[in-house]
């Protein structure tokens, strides 16, 4: 994968129509690494380095990450734009599109957040405690061995972090608060739902929550998986996209 962009806010892969890629609380770039290098053949993704634990406590807030990345998306002029958002990157997408729909043509969400999660990122009671924080990682997934050493020093580094888990706490508060029940009618593009069939953090329904409440929506179900469909099957989770994005685009041309 070769980075275009010289801006620390983002990076940048491939050319083509633009992909957007959200994570989620506890993530990163090697979330979506295959789902990167499966699309930059054919599209420009653009990751946003969201500033989950680096912004001020005042924008460390759902609203305070559409800002972050509208703006990027305005600098550099994108329009059109297909989002993807994992988890809390979902919730992101979607207040977003509420707000800009025009900028939109399409979103995909998986295992998102904004109407209900169990325990986004307060959930870290015995924080200190190596074995408790890897027991729920583990949990994030369908097959435990998903949760890499480097992975769960990760997850122990961030809420072992005062600084860093502040920030974890407000996001997921702001989440929990920010809930999008009412406002998920009014989003009139097409919508794709990939959910994992045993997801713990986002359970089913809420996927077919989403379906119920946005009128443009599909489900895509992917058995023997957790919460992070795009890591745990990156195969069958880059076809189901493949496939939604070229309808969208084929539907725009036409």
């Amino acid at each position: 994968m070769k980075n275009k962009s010289t801006d620390s806010r983002y990076l940048v892969f491939g050319d083509g129509p633009v992909i957007v890629l959200l994570h989620g609380l506890f993530g990163a770039l090697s979330n979506f690494e295959q789902v990167i290098q499966h699309f930059q053949k054919s599209y420009t993704v653009l990751f946003p380095q969201l500033p989950l634990y680096t912004s001020s406590l005042l924008n460390s807030t759902v609203s305070g990450m559409v800002e972050f990345v509208k703006d990027i998306l305005e600098e550099k002029n994108y329009n059109q734009v297909h989002l993807v958002g994992n988890s809390l990157g979902g919730h992101i997408g979607l207040v977003y599109a509420l707000q800009d729909m025009q900028r939109v043509a399409s979103i995909t969400l998986t295992g998102s957040s904004g109407l209900f999660e169990n325990s986004l990122g307060d959930g870290y009671p015995n924080k200190e405690n190596y074995d408790y924080v890897k027991k729920k990682t583990e949990y994030t997934f369908y097959d435990p061995k998903m949760a890499s050493k480097e992975l769960v020093d990760e997850v122990f580094e961030t809420v072992n972090n005062r600084s860093k888990a502040i920030r974890v706490i407000a996001l997921a508060k702001s989440a929990l608060r920010h809930n999008l029940r009412k406002e998920l009618p009014k989003i009139d593009i097409p919508v794709n739902l990939i959910w994992g069939k045993n997801d713990n953090i986002t359970p089913l329904f809420v996927g077919e929550e989403f379906q119920k409440l946005i009128p443009n929506a599909r489900l895509e179900v992917i058995d023997e998986c957790g919460h992070a469909p795009m890591m745990e099957h990156p195969n069958l989770f880059n076809e189901l996209l493949e496939k939604f994005l070229l309808e969208v685009e084929q539907n725009k041309s036409n």
